[in-house]
């Protein structure tokens, strides 16, 4: 047999050095989320298919990595010509944290402020910064129907990202029903609503024009791509989104969406940073199938995609326990956050206090001890201290410790 020493394509493995600016930046959100009352859980990475494959991941459920039934079940499975698969891999961590909710939700306070970091898997096309597994980072609120849920998200996100050291940021907010008021305007049928928004999510990469073709190659009608289109023409970053369908009587037949979306957006730009941008953006779309209401993303000017995103999910847990729920979540995409941070320079300068003794081979064994407690009792203290043999290539090997932040390196010789 041959064995193979490099990972799985898309499966990314860390060195000390990358976990250092990993945890770093871990630590960061997780300090901001819990200054917000956010309590932290953890579910399994393995999760049942049926809740996978609810027709509420979007185009996530076609990426997921799916689990054969295993030994005799499997043989049975296959014998009777039935699904040879019970579980996969989680996509989202918001499946999961449905169904935590929905199994513990008698013990669990109202609303139920949650954050959770994770990997999660998806069998996509590996590229820089998108990889078959990665981490998530999110918060969700679970019970509270008012607009203070997406408020406090906003905020909280974004002083996420400025503790990390990335400025002017742009948070882009629209709503579910307001997509689809659109799309029935333009006179699309409602059972093509779905594949619409799939190709409108596409608009950043295929520009207006790109979009056109698209809309009208997969058999739309030109007088309702055209119809359509023309909702977009104009996109100014300071509108609130009733002034944006002023003129649209038919769009706007529920006017408490529109109330409710225009006070998101100016409590959000009240309440962040100056420097953060909240504007309205009648093109965002968010893939998952599960999103009810609002919907938002973060950006950075400048940059393709988002490096956050999230939104209402208020019918999710209904499926599981049968009585209405409210959700709001946003999640942070940890992978570009890291390489975004190694792009513009921003990895920090770590200062918590490291010392190293190199002991030679030689040493007595009551000096061996008397640096193992000295080191035990400045551990204590907060400090890292890193004990080990004195190699012989003692220039590299302190090198390496200077590497990894060890700032004082002491050799111990023999009396």
């Amino acid at each position: 047999m041959t064995f193979i020493k490099t990972p799985v394509r898309g499966m990314p493995e860390q060195t000390p050095g990358e976990m250092e600016l990993r945890n770093y930046v871990m630590n960061q959100i997780r300090t901001v989320y819990r200054s917000y009352g956010y309590l932290q859980i953890e579910t399994p990475a393995i999760e049942h298919i049926e809740n996978l494959t609810g027709d509420q991941g979007g185009e996530n459920e076609k990426l997921i990595f799916r689990i054969l039934k295993r030994g005799e079940s499997l043989e049975k499975a296959m014998a009777r010509n039935e699904a040879i698969c019970a579980e996969g891999l989680r996509y989202d961590l918001t499946v999961p944290l449905v169904r935590f909710y929905a199994n513990n939700m008698s013990d669990l306070p109202l609303p139920f402020k949650v954050m959770q970091m994770g990997p999660v898997w998806r069998a996509d096309r590996p590229q820089r910064g998108r990889y078959r597994q990665f981490i998530q980072c999110d918060i969700d609120i679970l019970g509270e129907p008012s607009l203070l849920a997406e408020i406090e998200l906003i905020s909280a996100t974004t002083e996420a990202l400025a503790s990390l050291g990335f400025e002017d940021l742009e948070v882009k907010v629209n709503d579910r029903r307001v997509l689809r008021a659109m799309a029935l305007y333009a006179g699309f049928p409602e059972e093509e609503l779905p594949d619409i928004f799939i190709l409108l999510d596409k608009m950043d990469r295929l520009g207006f024009t790109g979009l056109r073709d698209e809309l009208l190659s997969a058999g739309y009608s030109q007088d309702s791509t055209d119809k359509y289109l023309g909702l977009f023409k104009e996109l100014p970053s300071n509108t609130l989104s009733s002034e944006y369908f002023a003129n649209y009587p038919d769009i706007m037949s529920d006017p408490e969406i529109f109330r409710n979306l225009d006070i998101i957006l100016s409590a959000s730009q009240q309440l962040t940073d100056p420097e953060v941008k909240v504007i309205f953006d009648p093109t965002l779309v968010r893939g998952m199938g599960y999103y009810t209401g609002t919907i938002f993303e973060i950006s950075l000017p400048g940059m393709a995609g988002s490096v956050a995103g999230g939104g209402r999910y208020d019918q999710m847990i209904e499926k599981f326990v049968n009585q209405p729920v409210a959700a709001c979540g946003f999640s942070i995409g940890f992978e570009r956050i890291i390489v975004l941070l190694e792009e513009q320079g921003l990895i920090p300068a770590f200062t918590d206090p490291r010392s190293a003794y190199l002991l030679d081979k030689d040493l007595e064994p009551d000096r061996i001890v008397k640096i193992m407690e000295d080191a035990a009792r400045r551990r204590v203290n907060g400090e890292t201290i890193f004990v080990g043999g004195r190699r012989r290539n003692i220039r590299r090997q302190k090198e390496e410790l200077e590497g990894l932040g060890y700032t004082q390196i002491d050799e111990v010789f023999p009396d």
